[in-house]
């Protein structure tokens, strides 16, 4: 194992867990205080957190993890063997589909459909409360695990690599 992917694969598990700290914060806390705010306070509040995403750390982090799982993914699969480079591949999968994957079709169309309805109106509300609230946060659930698990099966995998190269020292 190169020195190079030694550093991404650990860089790697961090960002993964920052990512899906995130997601935890939102499925945990973040989605029921803006639901318990009735409709009108956390629909605008939601609208502007989804605009203001777009600017910060997390988008650099939340995307450039695509690209970098991909390779990840093809290093696991075309360059390890055994269980090592299977937990690798799986875990760039894992993020790739269960995060990015669900990001992309699930949770982005829910965000831009409420970026284009009034605050004020009952429609709006009823969608919030009935709609967006328990599908949106089911999948970011599903996100959150998905970076939990891509972590986890990375750090195992790097643990492994470890592990077969201390045995065949």
């Amino acid at each position: 194992m190169s020195t190079v992917f030694f550093f991404l694969i650990q860089l790697t598990i961090l960002a993964y867990a920052f990512v899906g700290g995130v997601f935890l914060a939102f499925s945990d806390f973040v989605m029921r205080s803006l639901a318990s705010m009735g409709g009108h306070g956390g629909v605008e509040a939601m609208q502007v957190i989804n605009r203001e995403v777009f600017r910060w750390v997390f988008m650099l982090l939340f995307l450039g993890m695509a690209p970098v799982s991909l390779a990840i993914a093809a290093y696991g699969i075309f360059g390890l063997y055994g269980p090592a480079g299977m937990l690798i591949m799986f875990a760039g999968l894992v993020y790739l589909i269960g995060c990015f994957g669900v990001t992309v079709f699930c949770n982005v169309p829910m965000n831009e459909a409420l970026a284009g309805m009034d605050v004020s109106n009952e429609a709006t509300r009823d969608y919030w409360l009935k709609t967006y609230v328990p599908r949106w946060t089911f999948w970011n659930s599903v996100r959150t695990i998905a970076c939990a698990v891509a972590a986890a099966s990375l750090l195992f995998g790097l643990l492994w690599l470890i592990q077969d190269q201390i045995r065949t020292a």
